[in-house]
């Protein structure tokens, strides 16, 4: 047995795995202190035991702060994942001794959330009111990593073929097209008023530069003979959109599912216009050969129900 497989099974213990994350976390060794509850010195002394039992250095320090070397990357990860599974396991065995039904954590995409997730949660929920669901919003660039670690247990969203791989399993639920809305009352809303030459001319909520579907609602208003909106705001988050949609008058794009469910509510209005937008599906995505927990598996037969009735 090598000197770093014997550390890695046998020397290291939980504090030296979660002093390395905080460590990555923070970046400063006092800030990692501070959030372990310990001195600076005793964080100093403990990384400095780590990196003497592999006889690497894990971590530069300097007056700035602190910064992974390739091997403090590589042990970050390795502690990232023994911890997300020490924890998965203790939630779970507390759930089984508590008489509650145990845990799932879920990475969402907004997309998911009001329509697929929230349903399927309230199913699950009507089943075993005692589970517990933590979900965790993002897109797949933040969500994906986290998957990978063992700190989600599953992601919902769209399936961007991208980022399609070997060790992801993946299954297609429903197709949720794009509309555009505004707040309730605009005047796009008048019969006949929505149009790509009107909208144009409207302050618009856009994704990110870096999105692919800002490229692809350009290239909508370019296919109109148009040029796109000069007035715009950027975002990739949810919530701003709402926000410039009611201060600003704005329009935005989102899925019909989303869209659907505040028009509910009296939010938002969507607006008779189409959006020919190809897009990938809505589904799941778990890690390949990761058997699911019980509590994630019914979730995922919750979902397949939900979709079963969107589709």
């Amino acid at each position: 047995m090598s000197k770093i497989d014997r550390v890695l099974r046998s020397n290291l213990k939980l504090r030296h795995l979660q002093l390395l994350v905080a460590l990555d976390q923070f970046r400063h060794l006092g800030r990692a202190a501070e959030f372990l509850a310990v001195t600076q010195p005793a964080v100093s002394k403990t990384l400095a035991e780590v990196e003497r039992m592999l006889d690497m250095v894990l971590f530069e320090r300097s007056t700035r702060g602190t910064e992974p070397t390739a091997a403090g990357v590589s042990m970050v990860r390795f502690a990232r994942s023994v911890l997300a599974g020490f924890e998965r396991t203790r939630d779970e065995m507390a759930a089984e001794a508590s008489g509650a039904r145990g845990r799932a954590s879920v990475g969402a995409m907004v997309v998911a959330t009001p329509v697929l997730l929230a349903r399927a949660v309230e199913r699950l929920k009507a089943r075993s009111d005692q589970t517990t669901v933590m979900v965790e919003e993002g897109d797949l660039t933040r969500l994906l990593p986290k998957l990978r670690l063992g700190e989600l247990d599953l992601f919902v969203g769209r399936l961007e073929p991208g980022y399609a791989a070997p060790d992801l399993e993946t299954e297609a639920l429903y197709d949720d097209p794009m509309v555009a809305v505004v707040r309730p009352g605009h005047a796009l809303l008048a019969p006949g008023a929505a149009s790509w030459q009107a909208l144009a001319g409207q302050p618009c909520v856009l994704p990110p530069p870096w999105a692919s579907l800002r490229v692809k609602l350009e290239q909508q208003f370019y296919a109109h003979g148009l040029h796109p909106p000069v007035d715009i705001v950027e975002t990739a988050s949810f919530l701003s959109q709402l926000t410039f949609v009611h201060q600003r008058g704005a329009v935005a794009f989102m899925a019909r599912g989303v869209a659907r469910c505040h028009a509910a509510l009296g939010t938002l209005a969507m607006l008779d216009l189409g959006v020919p937008i190809d897009l990938p599906p809505v589904g799941l995505i778990t890690l390949r050969g990761q058997p699911l927990t019980p509590t994630t598996g019914l979730l995922v037969e919750c979902l397949r129900e939900v979709a079963g009735e969107l589709g």
